[in-house]
């Protein structure tokens, strides 16, 4: 379990054992999007409903392989991802705002608030990696933060073709 990467990063001064906590933290998040995704996609109504299902689907999707991703690196780092579900709820940035109001705007909104959490995450992991000289976790982080910008963006559009008449 990743010995070489760890110590390389040590040798230039990162506090690995603090990366795998925000790596584990991000986990945490991307498997509470994912779900959250995934379930507003399944309770859905209103406008737009197929289109909006569709996106996100995707976007469920999307979160799942952004977990893959951060699990691999926390491995390399020589952590342990977050092993038992219970702990999402424990150490995540993001939270899980469980669906209530089922319309396809308020989803909408929600997830736009959840992306938009995201998009700090993986900016303050960008820059400890930076900082830290992790070229790997950067690129890693940069481009799930970019993954979560285009979320962003199709959800706004979406929300702005349901309420412009």
């Amino acid at each position: 379990m990743g010995k070489k990467a760890r110590e390389i990063l040590e040798k230039r001064g990162m506090k690995v054992d603090e990366l795998i906590k925000k790596l584990n933290r991000a986990y945490a998040d991307e498997w509470l999007a994912y779900i959250q995704y995934w379930t507003g996609a399944q309770v859905a109504e209103g406008l737009m409903r197929p289109n909006i299902e569709a996106e996100m689907m995707e976007h469920a999707n999307e979160e799942l392989g952004h977990a893959k991703k951060v699990c691999d690196r926390i491995i390399e780092l020589g952590g342990t991802p977050i092993l038992d579900p219970k702990d999402y709820f424990k150490q995540t940035n993001c939270g899980y705002d469980v669906p209530k109001n089922f319309s396809t705007k308020a989803l909408l909104k929600q997830n736009i608030d959840a992306e938009r959490c995201a998009i700090a995450v993986y900016n303050d992991i960008v820059e400890y990696a930076r900082k830290g000289g992790d070229t790997v976790t950067f690129h890693i982080a940069r481009s799930i933060m970019q993954d979560e910008m285009e979320h962003e963006q199709d959800l706004e559009d979406l929300l702005t073709d349901i309420t412009v008449k």
